[in-house]
């Protein structure tokens, strides 16, 4: 928990656009609808992302406002899921099955179609029974002062959660000047203050 502990690196994004009324019911909703899905079948290549809990990768459900909601902070991680198959091994493995396929068939070459089939055979054998890589960034949002901050400076990640957070809430985040940045020590301090246990306190 990058933003809860130890030394922070963020970029901050200023909120555009207003609470609704009934706002924590409203998001809490909204949190749970776009929370992260594990996929009903064996996934292939396709990323998966949605909103999860920042305590925890694997807990998805947003019912609980004391797990996400801080007074006026919400702090919850977006997950982003995505399989890749070793390169260099895999197209090793392709020609050997081609290889492998010439030699029953009695041919010189492996035909286009068949060696696509081999691929495609081949990939979601291997797609099936490998882990995803599992990327994650975190993020704090201040209700009342109408900012973001996302623990990553990559620009990918950034507009990632500027879609989903549109996508979520309807409310688009746009760039703050770095001189506006909360220091991670005052950001701790305040959640510390609201909820010890969230960053190592003592109750």
């Amino acid at each position: 928990m990058g933003l809860l502990n130890g030394a922070m690196t963020v970029r901050r994004f200023r909120v555009v656009g207003d609470l609704p009324a009934g706002w924590r019911e409203t998001y809490r909703d909204r949190l749970n609808e776009f929370a992260f899905r594990e996929p009903t079948q064996a996934a292939g290549k396709e990323e998966y992302e949605g909103w999860v809990q920042v305590h925890n990768l694997l807990d998805t459900s947003f019912d609980d406002h004391n797990r996400w909601l801080y007074n006026n902070y919400a702090v919850f991680s977006l997950r982003v899921d995505k399989k890749s198959l070793p390169a260099k091994l895999f197209k090793a493995t392709v020609e050997k099955e081609c290889e492998k396929w010439c030699q029953e068939h009695n041919a010189e070459r492996c035909p286009a179609s068949k060696k696509k089939e081999i691929k495609e055979l081949l990939e979601a054998k291997w797609l099936a029974r490998t882990l995803p890589r599992v990327g994650l960034t975190e993020l704090v949002w201040n209700m009342n002062d109408g900012y973001v901050l996302i623990d990553s400076l990559s620009d990918s990640a950034a507009d990632r959660i500027r879609k989903r957070f549109y996508r979520t809430f309807g409310l688009e985040l746009q760039p703050w000047s770095p001189l506006d940045t909360l220091s991670g020590g005052d950001l701790r301090e305040r959640l510390l203050a609201t909820e010890p246990d969230l960053v190592g306190g003592e109750a």
